[in-house]
């Protein structure tokens, strides 16, 4: 087994990019979700209420954060801004600081998504910690829902693209490490896993909502995969697809870092 892609999404919600290696920072794949647009009321917007957000492309050079959509000049944004303005934000339940990005990048994400709404980033010294119910007090967040990384094997897209008769591409999903070599749904066994020379922690499964049924290339909705989840991988009122993960070390991260399975537990969700 090895990993076969990594993903980074500079901003919540919108697409990100593959990449051949990329650092890992004490709050994951460095970048990941550093930058997110919120409303009028300091709260966190997605794809969920806009989806055209799937629309806007991103990519990260030594100038900063550029974001980029068709009709729409593309900006640069710097990894720093005034250094004085911190707020709260809400993503959920969750309370964090974060500051002002760029107003740049305020009228043109405004003007874009039809809304009101600002970018924001999280200054690298601030601390957002993962629920305590599944990680260490160590361990720390971006803006990601809840957990640094989330990992699918590309043989369980497989499987599920079959149970569709689809072809959908791993994007849809938006994992940050894809894996191969294995069998559908491996990972549901994994508990501790290493890749390359970092260790992970799989300590929950991850629920699927509505994103997954935009398709990211042109931002059109439709009823897939949730159909078919709903139908082979419901539990508990929720469905299932991939494995969240939270890592003990940082490091670097390359495409076919071997993977190798340190323990192994129950399948989560307990599917039978």
């Amino acid at each position: 087994m090895h990993l076969k892609s990594i993903y980074v999404y500079p901003v919540k919600s919108l697409s990100g990019f593959s990449v051949k290696s990329w650092p890992v920072n004490e709050k994951g794949l460095l970048h990941d979700r550093r930058w997110m647009i919120v409303d009028t009321e300091n709260r966190f917007i997605t794809q969920r209420q806009f989806p055209k957000m799937s629309l806007i492309s991103t990519s990260l050079s030594k100038e900063g954060l550029h974001l980029s959509a068709a009709s729409m000049p593309p900006i640069t944004v710097p990894f720093e801004s005034d250094p004085t303005a911190t707020f709260n934000v809400e993503i959920w339940n969750d309370s964090c600081s974060a500051k002002p990005a760029s107003e740049t990048a305020n009228n043109w994400l405004s003007t874009f998504l039809e809304t009101d709404c600002r970018l924001v980033y999280q200054p690298e010294d601030a601390v957002r910690v993962v629920d305590p119910d599944y990680g260490k007090p160590k361990d720390k967040i971006y803006f990601s829902d809840g957990f640094p990384f989330l990992i699918i094997s590309e043989a369980s897209l497989t499987a599920l693209n079959q149970e569709m008769n689809e072809t959908f591409s791993m994007t849809r999903f938006r994992p940050n490490l894809v894996v191969t070599d294995c069998e559908p749904y491996a990972e549901d066994t994994w508990r501790t896993i290493r890749i390359g020379a970092i260790d992970f922690r799989l300590p929950k499964p991850c629920s699927r909502c509505s994103i997954t049924t935009i398709d990211p290339s042109t931002g059109q909705q439709g009823k897939e995969p949730l159909a078919t989840l709903n139908r082979t991988r419901k539990w508990n009122k929720q469905v299932f697809f991939g494995q969240n993960a939270l890592h003990d070390k940082t490091g670097e991260l390359h495409i076919d870092d071997a993977l190798i399975v340190l323990t192994q537990g129950p399948k989560q969700p307990p599917l039978i």
